[in-house]
């Protein structure tokens, strides 16, 4: 006589309820084991009571399972995401490989070379583009030309007023130098006056002769209407050594 069918509803019975976990519990944990070895599977099973409780199986280690589920739920989409990432990056890869070339092109074609391939519009817009650069470089030309000119008028008139200072100052030095060599004229003036008050000997040999001592025999000559006899002239000038 086989069993009836079981409905499934929860069991309100306590002790049936936990009698029924039980029975159950242990049959899952076996089934997992018999077809993790029959069919060489690799089987994980997490239960928990409603008590909390855990109760587990893992046929090659419950972490290694659970590795192994995590890559194969996260990874393909982290792989869709890198590629999709390399996708874009190619294409802007792309893109600027190609604006670079074009500007390499542009490059040439502004020197004058590789023109052989351009039609008449684009050489019309490549003239325009040259006119173009030509009337932005002579502006910016006429404008430095300008500042420094403007630069240059600033230093001279930095210099005329330095100048000008340096005039002034040369100026009042030129007066005082005046005023002092007009004292100078006065002083040596005043010292001519002073000297020509005491008027110098007519000359130097013209002064009175300094008494001398005549010693010994001294020939005397005799002026012309003289009453003194030669010899008493001639005795008085002589000293006889003895009284010496």
């Amino acid at each position: 006589m086989g069993r009836g069918r079981v409905e499934l509803k929860r069991i309100e019975n306590k002790i049936n309820r936990q009698v029924t976990f039980s029975k159950r519990r242990n049959g899952l944990l076996k089934k997992a084991y018999e077809l993790s070895v029959l069919c060489d599977a690799e089987v994980a099973l997490i239960i928990f009571s409603s008590r909390g409780k855990l109760y587990e199986f893992g046929s090659s280690g419950m972490s290694k399972t659970l590795e192994r589920y995590q890559r194969c739920c996260f990874t393909p989409d982290q792989d869709n995401s890198l590629e999709r990432e390399t996708q874009s990056w190619y294409q802007e890869v792309t893109k600027l490989k190609a604006k670079y070339e074009a500007l390499q092109r542009t490059q040439r074609h502004l020197l004058g070379e590789e023109l052989g391939p351009l039609n008449v519009k684009e050489l019309q817009n490549l003239e325009k583009q040259l006119e173009g650069a030509l009337a932005l470089t002579r502006q910016r030309k006429t404008q430095i030309m300008i500042d420094q000119m403007e630069d240059l008028r600033k230093k001279e008139r930095q210099l005329g007023d330095i100048n000008k200072q340096l005039k002034i100052k040369l100026e009042s030095e030129g007066q005082s130098l005046k005023t002092i060599q007009g004292l100078w004229s006065c002083g040596a003036a005043a010292e001519n006056n002073n000297f020509s008050l005491h008027p110098p000997h007519a000359h130097p040999m013209e002064c009175d002769p300094e008494p001398v001592l005549q010693i010994g025999y001294h020939h005397y000559v005799q002026a012309e209407g003289s009453s003194v006899p030669k010899t008493m002239a001639a005795e008085t000038n002589f000293i006889h050594g003895w009284v010496i």
